[in-house]
């Protein structure tokens, strides 16, 4: 077989690590400046039955994610939305069946979360170094052993210790999951295959609670953490036999955790990096905020039933993957990702004053409708928000792709875990946090991406 040539065009610095040669970013400058790659990377086919050090098939030239591929990165980047909200309907049962008050159960749900922050910071960097196919088989068996554990926990305490070990182990299917992307794609082609993995994402939150109630019809809170390792399981299996190691042996880190760190520095110190990680972490604020406040804002402040609101959540759940499909299916490589980028910021910010005024009376009363009307609005700009943020923040990064994928993870769960409890700040009798809570986050966001990212100038 006749090699096509080397695995990218001529290099150019690299705008992390400049002592470094990168592969060019074929959008991330601007993206109405330079023609974007059509596809995913070359790499030179290896000899034949040569296989990744990593274990498993090498990913060979120019070969597309099929469907089953995308499902699989897919599946892993839904998995902390599926360990996190399937269990939601189980939460009285655990309360009562462990004997502690409520607030002592949704800890379970905190040590998840913080488990998943913090997981990617260590997962990603692993992945630089040993690939991506140890640390993720590592992390899922992990998430499997930790899951049983839950199952069969005699306490709280007990339960709480192995939901942050499943959280920690989780962290590193989503983080692992974009790596792979910006190993495959480069430039428009790596924002069209995120706003797909936000297609199959996106659904993850929206059936998960309703996957949770329908497991505890059949079994108590102990088997939803008995699916969750089935669901753990069979990603195993799928990786083993299907998922092709992406990292090449001569592009991985050989350094230990003081390089890890030196590599995290590096990216921070980068601008603009810094400014798409800040304006996606800002974002993601925003629909945490929604997420934990739709249900009291929906369901006591304005007298709807469970099963509106789970409509009107599947409805704003639907608008969120509708523009990302729009973004990935028809926008990306006709219009400039900073532009889109913008654009979904402002539709989101202009949702979110029209969320402020409605629920501070300045129309006086303000039914439901025009409310989830707002919402709509402002998750559907999250669609045209969060996959170009990624996309560009990761087009920054071609030597570090784990490390940089950690840190936009980890942002985005903390700057969210904080914002969340900020909606209930005012007690129960009004809406005005959360609006006031998503439009602040959002400005932030947008302060960052024009600040920081200049979005109007040409970057090398």
């Amino acid at each position: 077989m006749t090699n096509p040539g080397p695995r990218y065009p001529a290099a150019q610095p690299d705008p992390v690590f400049p002592q470094r040669a990168s592969r060019p970013a074929t959008d991330a400058p601007g993206a109405s400046r330079a023609p974007a790659a059509p596809g995913p990377r070359a790499a030179g086919p290896p000899a034949p039955g040569r296989e990744a050090p990593g274990g498993g098939p090498e990913l060979t030239g120019r070969r597309r994610a099929g469907l089953l591929l995308t499902l699989i990165l897919g599946g892993l980047t839904a998995l902390p939305p599926l360990s996190l909200d399937m269990y939601l309907p189980a939460l009285p049962e655990v309360s009562g069946a462990l004997h502690v008050p409520a607030a002592t159960a949704q800890l379970t749900l905190t040590a998840c979360l913080l488990g998943l922050a913090v997981g990617q910071l260590v997962v990603g960097p692993m992945s630089d170094r040993f690939g991506r196919r140890r640390p993720l088989l590592t992390g899922m068996v992990c998430y499997i052993v930790a899951g049983i554990a839950c199952a069969f926990a005699p306490s709280v305490e007990t339960l709480t210790v192995f939901r942050l070990v499943q959280g920690l182990a989780g962290a590193a299917g989503v983080v692992i999951a974009r790596a792979v992307v910006r190993d495959m794609y480069d430039g428009l082609a790596m924002a069209r295959f995120f706003s797909t993995l936000m297609l199959i994402s996106g659904v993850a939150p929206v059936l998960a609670p309703v996957l949770g109630g329908q497991v505890l019809r059949f079994t108590d809170w102990r088997g939803v953490f008995l699916i969750l390792a089935a669901i753990g399981l069979l990603l195993v299996l799928v990786v083993l036999r299907k998922l092709p190691e992406t990292l090449p042996a001569d592009e991985r880190h050989s350094g230990g955790l003081a390089d890890a760190l030196r590599t995290m520095r590096g990216l921070l110190a980068d601008r603009v990096f810094a400014g798409y990680l800040i304006a996606g972490s800002f974002a993601f604020a925003a629909l945490f905020s929604y997420v934990a406040a739709s249900p009291f804002v929906v369901q006591e402040i304005y007298g709807a039933s469970p099963q509106t609101f789970s409509l009107l959540f599947m409805v704003n759940s639907i608008g969120l993957v509708a523009f990302g499909q729009l973004n990935g299916k028809v926008l990306v490589g006709r219009v400039p990702l900073d532009r889109v980028l913008g654009f979904g910021l402002s539709m989101s910010g202009a949702a979110a004053v029209a969320l402020l005024l409605m629920t501070s009376g300045v129309f006086g009363h303000v039914g439901l409708v025009p409310l989830a009307v707002g919402l709509c609005v402002l998750m559907s700009g999250m669609g045209l928000t969060m996959p170009n943020a990624n996309s560009q923040a990761l087009m920054r990064t071609p030597h570090a792709a784990g490390s940089a994928s950690a840190l936009l993870g980890t942002s985005q769960f903390l700057v969210g875990a904080v914002a969340s409890p900020l909606v209930g700040v005012a007690g129960e009798r009004t809406a005005v946090p959360m609006a006031l809570v998503q439009l602040s986050a959002l400005l932030l966001a947008a302060l960052a991406f024009v600040g920081l990212c200049r979005p109007w100038r040409a970057r090398d």
